[in-house]
């Protein structure tokens, strides 16, 4: 049986390759995908080979799956045909895998293009359990592309008020309203300040998560941050910020940063404010399906999956309207 998967030949090049499934074994099943998504900003980095991201070439990418299991091992328990699952594999037609690598979804009306986002929803969430956001607490998120809009959410959910939205792109702020910000603000506007004083009771957010992953966005999460705020780096920056002076933007103020990277997670156990990745898949999930989580205006393109390529060029395009990138396969399924 053959799939077909996204190859990186190498840097801005993108096609699709064909490839031969292995015969399952007993502990095994197979899967074909229904959907995956795009994860903009860190492929497009690694695509683009920016600063703190230069990987290897050819590269398979992806890590957000949602699929159907189409056969199932002699050895394998608890799955059996026709169950849905989410996984972090990548964007491919077909894939075999270990059960243990599989997030089984509950009988649920929830389409498969929302529970899609079950992966990157949970790298919002790491990052934003780091501010231990309280009942109350006025909260900012500088950058309102995929990952920034996912934590918003995510910050509202957690008790922050107001929740503030703050971005460059005028539409992205519009996009923010509806999915439940309190504030939307754009830095370049001239009475930025005035707009967010106003919005803290002239204190200033108690949290400011980062989620532009741009250098120059570092320091305007240090500028706008409230006496003894919490500052969340969640994007990955692509670059250095020279222009931070720790004693006057972070001493004097009394900061607390917190770099969020996903990779830190814990292993094995979740604690407090550290969960795994897959208690937090699973919260995701269910989130989503219980509708408490908002993830359908976030969808721009929904692209077949041989056509990948088209998508792949409008990321590298870097178009603000583009968000949540949905690759469709096996969608006879």
């Amino acid at each position: 049986m053959k799939g077909q998967r996204v190859i990186w030949p190498e840097r801005a090049m993108v096609d699709i390759e064909a490839f031969e499934l292995p015969n399952i074994k007993d502990d095994e099943i197979l899967i074909a995908t229904e959907c995956t998504l795009i994860s903009p900003g860190t492929e497009r980095a690694f695509l683009l080979s920016l600063p703190n991201a230069r990987g290897g070439y050819p590269s398979r990418p992806g890590y957000s799956n949602i699929g159907k299991v189409v056969a199932v091992g002699e050895k394998v328990s608890g799955y059996r045909e026709g169950d849905r699952v989410a996984s972090t594999h990548g964007h491919t037609s077909h894939f075999v895998t270990s059960p243990s690598r599989l997030l089984k979804i509950e009988p649920s009306d929830a389409p498969s293009e929302q529970l899609v986002f079950f992966n990157l929803g949970a790298i919002a969430l790491q990052g934003v359990r780091k501010a231990r956001i309280e009942l109350g607490e006025s909260t900012i998120v500088i950058g309102q592309g995929l990952i920034g809009s996912l934590a918003l959410q995510l910050a509202k959910l957690s008790g922050a008020v107001p929740v503030i939205a703050a971005d460059l792109t005028d539409s992205r702020l519009e996009l923010s309203k509806d999915i439940g910000a309190d504030f939307t603000l754009n830095p370049e506007d001239t009475d930025f300040s005035k707009q967010l004083a106003d919005a803290t009771m002239g204190k200033g957010p108690t949290v400011v998560i980062e989620a532009t992953g741009h250098p120059d966005a570092i320091t305007t999460a240090l500028d706008v941050a409230g006496w003894g705020a919490r500052v969340v780096l969640l994007a990955s920056t692509r670059g250095e910020t020279p222009k931070v002076n720790f004693y006057r933007d972070v001493h004097k103020k009394g900061l607390i940063l917190y770099g969020a990277h996903n990779s830190i997670r814990p292993r094995q156990e979740s604690s407090p404010n550290f969960w795994t990745s897959e208690d937090d898949g699973r919260l995701m999930l269910s989130l989503i399906a219980m509708g408490r989580f908002n993830v359908t205006p976030l969808i721009s393109h929904r692209v077949p999956g041989h056509e990948a390529p088209k998508a792949y060029q409008l990321l590298m395009e870097w178009n603000p309207e583009l968000l949540g990138v949905v690759l469709q396969w096996n969608t006879e399924m």
